[in-house]
């Protein structure tokens, strides 16, 4: 069992190229990258409750057409010149993917990026999205729709390089929630691979599920796993990210949102915190 389809949503926006190595680095020698590029739709350039007259609209959306012509073309382009650089293997729209090798199928939808997330989502292994900037709170629609909408592991790349491979050591941040349990039930093909588990706990005697109870789980899978008690202060995500770092880990496993999205937004919380502010590949599951 592995990690096979990675989706990977890109925009006009600078960043697919990084997030697309980070998705190699995840698939290894055979996974297959679903690459898809969403050109707005005419009607998404009309401002929402305005009454636009039909002339305008007309114009407005000849105007967006042409736009997303030219986006469309450029994003085709680095993607076909990315694709032969990594010399990945180029399938058609629902043909079967090689199972000895990295490849790739391109595909362009029409509509917004996080609605199409949200349902293709579903069948990916893994989604691939990059960090949404804190101060323009770009992606974060993308973000959010493929982790409360599809079910199936998110993988958060941060603007840094990647490291030569994702997986290696993987860093998981333990509290017994069910986001948690389930960040580590869909992550078992990554943490079955992996050459080094290492499991975070803070305040471990106060869980109802320890880290002890984790590594007997994870030892029934066949994973062996250490078990660290981390620091977090008053900063819980600032010490998930720190005790990452000073374990080594190439990535951090976590649950997101146990606390809804909207208090978390308001008032903090772990998974904000390492959403704004992780320097290292986070997978995460809600």
């Amino acid at each position: 069992m592995a990690i096979r389809r990675i989706l990977v949503p890109i925009r006009n926006d600078g960043k697919g190229e990084n997030v697309l190595d980070h998705a190699l680095a995840l698939a290894g020698n055979a996974g297959h990258i679903e690459a898809v590029h969403c050109r707005p739709a005419p009607d998404d350039l009309i401002p929402f409750g305005v009454s636009v007259p039909a002339i305008l609209r007309e114009q407005i959306s000849k105007s967006g057409d042409d736009l997303a012509d030219a986006e469309e073309a450029e994003i085709t382009r680095q993607f076909e010149e990315y694709a032969g650089t990594h010399k990945l293997t180029m399938v058609d729209i629902g043909k079967p993917h090689p199972k000895n090798k990295l490849s790739a199928t391109w595909r362009i939808e029409r509509g917004k990026q996080a609605k199409f997330v949200s349902a293709r989502g579903r069948l990916a292994d893994v989604v691939a999205v990059a960090r949404p900037d804190r101060d323009r709170a770009a992606g974060r629609n993308t973000l959010e729709a493929a982790l409360v909408n599809t079910g199936s592991l998110v993988m958060m790349c941060p603007p840094s390089s990647p490291p030569e491979k994702i997986g290696s050591h993987v860093a998981v941040a333990w509290n017994g929630s069910r986001e948690a349990a389930r960040a580590v039930s869909l992550a078992m093909p990554m943490l079955s691979a992996a050459d080094k588990v290492s499991v975070m706990t803070m305040d471990d005697d106060a869980l109802e599920l320890t880290g002890a109870h984790l590594l007997n789980f994870l030892a029934d899978h066949d994973v062996t796993a250490t078990h660290s008690e981390i620091s977090s202060g008053s900063n819980a995500g600032k010490g998930l990210l720190e005790g990452a770092g000073s374990l080594g880990a190439d990535c951090l496993l976590m649950g997101a949102y146990g606390s809804s999205r909207g208090r978390e937004m308001v008032f903090g919380g772990a998974t904000q915190y390492v959403v704004d502010h992780a320097d290292l590949p986070v997978l995460m599951a809600h």
